[in-house]
């Protein structure tokens, strides 16, 4: 059976039907090609955020670590410059407290029929009780059956870090300092470096916490009403506040259990004036096992204390920029009416003083503020109208008096 010729119009057809149905392939390709590189665009992409989450954790917690590795290196060289003099000074106020005390032991036992008795025992017991005084304030317990003993090492390892602590904070609570020169001498250089190092580290954890706040009270199930009247970010600085008081208490309670003598006020008191880094120096804690607790608890009070300075100081950034947005041609309008408030204003002036100023000045806000807009605009035609009414009597000098809000 002989083969069936197509026509040329024939071929024509099926050709373009094979070339459509190939680019309609080819579309296809190219959506799976887009689909599966945009799956690895945003895989990476999510990849690339966990990693720098990671790092940004690692560069909170390796500041951290940093300066308290720092602060463990200065306590153990200050502990090394100091403790030979400590324990110096220390034997020498018990040499002389037992000298002075055999000394008045030995009058009171020898001398019982001298005529001027009292006279001899008077000096002797000033001599005395001026050994035991000076003993006493220079750390040694008064107790001769144990040889006067000390009641703690004040140069030892945890109180030394301690003491670094107090001064990298700059709290200074100078229950003890270093006496010799080479301690001085290392005292200054710990502290220009330290100092910088540890204000970068309280800033940077205050940071931190003020983010953490501020994510907190983002995404509260209810906020309380009264947020509407202050502003978010007032009350996430209050709720700072409140949190910090928490802290206080807490630590004042920890310091009611280690410190026998101590009550809850004076806790609180020490705790405040720590956090404050007042340091007055007053009350300062004695038991040696949880000076470290004690040292890491004042740098996340440290910490929380500059996260109320950073959120109150964002208040201020936020109010600043409003007050400008706000000042900025209110201002002019202002200066403007004070040239012309002594020659004479007329309602023409005044009205393209007004009008022109408005617009400038609602050009950059949005919708929502349409109502304080038209509110605006009334006050002002209110204005133009009285000052259209008082120009068409005399005096033709007024006096106009705008007042402004901030925020």
């Amino acid at each position: 059976m002989p083969a069936k010729v197509r026509s040329p119009a024939d071929y024509d057809s099926q050709d373009e039907a094979n070339t459509e149905l190939l680019e309609k392939l080819k579309h296809l390709d190219r959506r799976a090609e887009a689909v599966e590189s945009g799956n690895g665009i945003c895989s990476r992409s999510s990849a690339c955020w966990q990693s720098l989450k990671l790092k940004s954790a690692l560069n909170h917690i390796g500041l951290l670590v940093s300066l308290s590795i720092y602060c463990g290196v200065g306590g153990l060289i200050f502990r090394h410059l100091e403790r030979p003099a400590e324990v110096a000074r220390l034997t020498q106020l018990k040499d002389v407290v037992k000298t002075q005390r055999e000394r008045f032991m030995n009058t009171i036992l020898n001398n019982t029929e001298v005529n001027n008795l009292n006279e001899l025992l008077s000096f002797e017991l000033a001599k005395y009780e001026a050994a035991v005084q000076q003993a006493a304030e220079g750390g040694l317990l008064i107790v001769a059956d144990k040889d006067f003993p000390e009641p703690y090492e004040r140069w030892s390892i945890l109180q030394a870090v301690f003491f670094s602590s107090t001064v990298l904070t700059t709290i200074g609570y100078g229950n003890i300092v270093p006496v010799t020169t080479s301690g001085r001498v290392f005292c200054i250089c710990f502290a220009l470096i330290g100092i910088p190092f540890t204000l970068t580290v309280i800033a940077d954890w205050g940071r931190l916490f003020a983010s953490a706040v501020s994510v907190f009270g983002k995404h509260m199930p209810t906020k309380p009403k009264f947020t509407n009247f202050i502003g978010k970010t007032w009350f996430y600085a209050i709720l700072a506040v409140g949190f910090l008081g928490v802290y206080l208490a807490a630590g004042a309670g920890l310091l009611l259990l280690w410190e026998d003598d101590w009550t809850f006020f004076d806790g609180f008191y020490f705790c405040f004036i720590t956090m404050t880094t007042i340091g007055f120096g007053d009350l300062v804690p004695k038991k040696p096992n949880y000076m470290l607790l004690c040292t890491l608890y004042i740098l996340i009070g440290l910490a929380l204390t500059s996260t109320i300075i950073e959120l109150v100081r964002r208040q201020y950034a936020t109010s600043w920029a409003k007050l400008q947005e706000l000042s900025g041609p209110m201002a002019e309008t202002l200066r403007r009416l004070g040239e012309t408030a002594g020659t004479g204003l007329d309602y023409t002036t005044l009205q393209k003083v007004l009008t022109v100023s408005m617009p400038k000045w609602n050009s950059n806000k949005k919708s929502e503020h349409n109502s304080d807009i038209a509110a605006l605009e009334a006050i002002t035609n209110a204005i133009l109208k009285e000052v259209k009414e008082a120009q068409n009597s005399k005096p033709k000098v007024l006096q106009i008096v705008i007042y402004e809000s901030s925020v």
